[in-house]
């Protein structure tokens, strides 16, 4: 609307809010990704992008003879639905975030398609450096029978507010 603000757009200030810096992460803190319920188009997706063949995530009476309830989710299928990226982490610390660094799952239940699965992350170890520090934070990944199918750990490299 002309006359509400004089000041020109900039697309640099277009973000979530200012930065959070290593110093600002504290044990406990828990960073929400949204749920996803895991269609059959998501199996398809993962099914393209990673080359995955196996009849267990594609092939129903495949599934259904062996005992499953349908289609089972591939393990990086349910791993990658804690991608930060999807939440809020990534903005929280914006251009503080130097990278990730590593991670780890374990899958402790099975995924079927149209399962909805509920992940988060919580900060569980802070390790500080010179100008930098390292981000430990713990993965759960819940489906819509509040069971815990997924666990794990993701490392990210946060840089140190500058002095």
């Amino acid at each position: 609307m002309p006359g509400t603000d004089d000041k020109p757009f900039d697309p640099a200030q277009h973000r979530f809010g200012p930065a959070h810096w290593f110093e600002d992460l504290s044990i406990g803190q828990k960073f929400y990704i949204n749920s996803r319920t895991q269609t059959e188009a998501l199996f398809s997706a993962f099914q393209l992008a990673s080359g995955d063949n196996h009849p267990i995530h594609y092939d129903r009476e495949y599934c259904k003879a062996l005992g499953h309830r349908d289609m089972l989710a591939h393990g990086l299928q349910v791993a990658i639905q804690g991608a930060a990226g999807g939440g809020i982490f990534p903005h929280f610390v914006g251009e503080s975030l130097v990278g990730f660094l590593e991670q780890s799952s374990r899958f402790l239940k099975p995924v079927y398609v149209s399962d909805t699965l509920y992940p988060m992350l919580e900060v569980t170890e802070l390790k500080p450096g010179r100008t930098t520090g390292v981000a430990v934070l713990k993965l759960t990944i819940h489906n819509q029978k509040g069971e815990l199918v997924c666990d794990g750990e993701h490392k990210y490299l946060v840089k140190k507010r500058p002095q």
